[in-house]
């Protein structure tokens, strides 16, 4: 596993006083408001201060003390240290699973993860095999997650 975890992406400026607006693609800004650090090109980035704004997070980094140099993130990836993000049991990040085999509850192949969707109501896996799914990524669908075998259990139903 990468060293770093994809966090966001800084996405515009905030104020004048070199704030930056990131988009979030952990599970929630909430979660990523928990770091104290993140990672642009491998170069640390102390977070001074943060707060959730819908989706996206707002937040005043270190070194980063005027709109000008807000500016000239944006667009730029942020990372998190792996080890700065403990995951419970059985908790994993979704660039972690992309290109695992997708198989349903008899054991047959739907395809391999592709990637994932936000929507209003929950997170889509995108599953391609003969035809592509998008699958909920709610427990009543996702059935669980094998690490070793990169594997992940669905149920399917009709429209899936």
């Amino acid at each position: 596993m990468k060293e770093y975890v994809e966090a966001g992406r800084i996405v515009n400026t905030h104020g004048v006083k070199g704030e930056v607006k990131i988009e979030v693609w952990l599970d929630s800004p909430a979660f990523f408001k928990k770091f104290k650090r993140l990672y642009l090109d491998g170069e640390e980035k102390k977070i001074l201060s943060a707060h959730e704004y819908k989706r996206f997070v707002i937040a005043r980094l270190e070194g980063v003390d005027d709109l000008n140099a807000a500016m000239a993130l944006k667009g730029r990836t942020v990372e998190v240290l792996r080890a700065d993000a403990p995951l419970k049991k059985g908790e994993f990040f979704v660039q972690d699973i992309i290109g695992f085999t997708v198989i349903d509850e008899q054991g047959n192949t739907v395809g391999v993860m592709t990637g994932a969707e936000e929507t209003p109501a929950s997170m889509l896996y995108v599953v391609k095999g003969e035809t592509e799914h998008l699958i909920p990524a709610v427990p009543a669908f996702i059935l669980g997650v094998d690490a070793d075998r990169e594997q992940i259990r669905v149920h399917m139903i009709e429209g899936l």
